[in-house]
């Protein structure tokens, strides 16, 4: 079976590309590659690009890609109905290869292997914490900044679907995601609504969740995640944002099903993107959980989403 390694980068369509630009460095992006047709967007890792605007005349989430552990990966994919053959990547920064499929709510998914690295950004370590019997920091004082943060990479991405265990099929299917933990009616484990899925390594510990997949009246994306440095960064660029007067949606709290700490934006076309950082990291030895609470209930601090949050 392919198996996927991490999540690539999201797509999305406006009609302004200078609109979502000035955003998303607000946010905590950089530029990469802009033209008249596309704006790519990086953090600060080796990946040459995280978040992908093409200039269209309605404002819509496109898709994601998820970059494979191999090019015979991609020759697999490629074999599956719906997929496209592996072709090479000349329309995106970073070159490389890739198979375009489509869920079954027609969301465009690429997988993608190859692409050429980018020199990584200097960015600062996390600060040192001095927690009530561990300290950290000795003889110095945090002088962290209201600014815009930076990005590490795209930690994740929530999709609203019409057929939830046909979508959670699909995805493990062709890139071996296993279900962390389950979402559930409220008061009733047995119906599940919604699956967090991470990616397979075995025994290495990876992220809690690379996906949500959620039943939703209203299919399509919910959110794309990237993560920050740490508490201060997170904070630090939450004031920021407020003081440009960009929309806060929820945050900052701490959510109870991966234990990230979020604060949750709306860019200038309404769709909500967040910050994270202290997500869970679990690997094969972790057993999932099943959580039949209300949306209002999966925070265990802080600013609480409303009861339709996932819908």
């Amino acid at each position: 079976m392919p198996l996927g390694n991490e999540i690539a980068y999201v797509v999305y369509q406006v009609n302004d590309l200078d609109l979502m630009e000035s955003f998303m460095q607000d946010f905590g992006l950089l530029t990469a590659h802009k033209d008249d047709k596309s704006l790519f967007m990086r953090g600060a890792g080796t990946s040459p690009f995280l978040h992908v605007t093409l200039l269209g005349d309605e404002n819509k989430f496109i898709g994601a890609a998820i970059r494979m552990e191999s090019m015979e990966d991609l020759h697999e994919l490629a074999k599956l109905p719906g997929s496209s053959p592996v072709t090479k990547v000349e329309d995106y920064p970073g070159g490389g290869w890739r198979v375009r499929m489509m869920t079954p709510d027609n969301v465009q998914i690429d997988a993608v292997w190859g692409q050429e690295p980018a020199k990584e950004v200097t960015h600062r370590p996390p600060n040192p914490f001095n927690a009530g019997h561990v300290k950290a920091r000795y003889n110095a004082s945090l002088r962290p900044k209201r600014e815009p943060g930076l990005a590490l990479r795209i930690g994740h991405f929530v999709l609203r679907v019409s057929n939830h265990p046909e979508s959670v099929k699909w995805f493990n299917e062709r890139f071996g995601l296993l279900a962390s933990d389950y979402m559930c009616v409220p008061g009733d484990k047995s119906q599940v609504i919604g699956t967090f899925l991470r990616m397979d390594k075995g025994e290495e510990f990876v992220d809690h969740h690379s996906m949500l997949i959620v039943q939703a009246e209203v299919t399509g994306v919910h959110h794309c995640s990237f993560e920050f440095q740490d508490i201060d960064s997170v904070m630090g660029s939450h004031d920021y944002l407020v003081g440009k007067g960009h929309r806060l949606d929820c945050g900052v709290g701490r959510h109870l099903i991966g234990s990230q700490i979020f604060d949750y934006w709306r860019d200038p076309f309404g769709f909500r993107v967040e910050h994270y950082t202290d997500g869970d990291v679990v690997n094969e030895d972790y057993e999932p959980l099943y959580y039949d609470v209300f949306a209002d209930d999966t925070t265990q601090w802080g600013m609480d989403p409303t009861r339709d949050f996932f819908e």
